[in-house]
């Protein structure tokens, strides 16, 4: 009779301690789950939102970061979405965590094997931290978007779009055209 092994788990601040190297984890309910690599279209999509959030909000208190930096959403999970914004973090204090807890705008840059987690357990998660105000998934297969809106403490809007449109960010005052997120050059 085999035995199997049962492991504590972890809390986010145990699971930011570990160096994983050159490999890639999130946090979810206190078990560590590996993540793999994008594919070229995957590395363009989420460099063009970031880019396009950094030219629009240099200067104004808010930052996007890439996936390098975590989203911390429960007490045991921590995530990394393709692109965040983060507010009111540009002291030296800031400078050298690893996870912030309170997100502004989180996207996903949907894959195949991405997606029934991200548009599943990471959208609730993203929903129950109460700074997040919009959550924008982005499907790459087909270019559509599919945007989630606060509209009031417990309230939600959720619209898929499957033909071009411009991504708004009410709580930033800005928003991102179609075709820069999409955009090949």
């Amino acid at each position: 009779m085999a035995t199997q092994i049962v492991y504590p788990l972890l809390t986010a601040e145990e699971f930011l301690e570990i160096d994983f190297g050159d490999r890639k984890a999130e946090l979810d309910n206190g078990v560590i789950r590996m993540m793999a690599g994008g594919t070229a279209r995957h590395a363009r999509v989420q460099g063009n939102i970031y880019v396009a959030l950094a030219n629009r909000l240099r200067g104004s208190g808010c930052t996007p970061y890439n996936s390098d930096m975590a989203a911390r959403t429960r007490d045991r999970s921590v995530r990394y979405p393709d692109v965040s914004v983060y507010c009111g973090r540009d002291e030296a204090k800031d400078d050298e965590k690893k996870a912030f807890d309170d997100p502004r705008a989180v996207f996903e840059v949907l894959s195949a094997g991405t997606a029934r987690t991200d548009l599943g357990v990471k959208l609730d998660e993203y929903k129950a931290l109460q700074t997040v105000d919009t959550i924008v998934f982005v499907d790459i297969a087909t270019e559509g978007l599919r945007i989630v809106q606060r509209t009031g403490p417990k309230g939600w809007t959720d619209t898929t779009y499957d033909m071009p449109i411009d991504v708004i960010l009410p709580s930033l005052n800005l928003s991102i055209p179609h075709t820069e997120i999409f955009a090949r050059d």
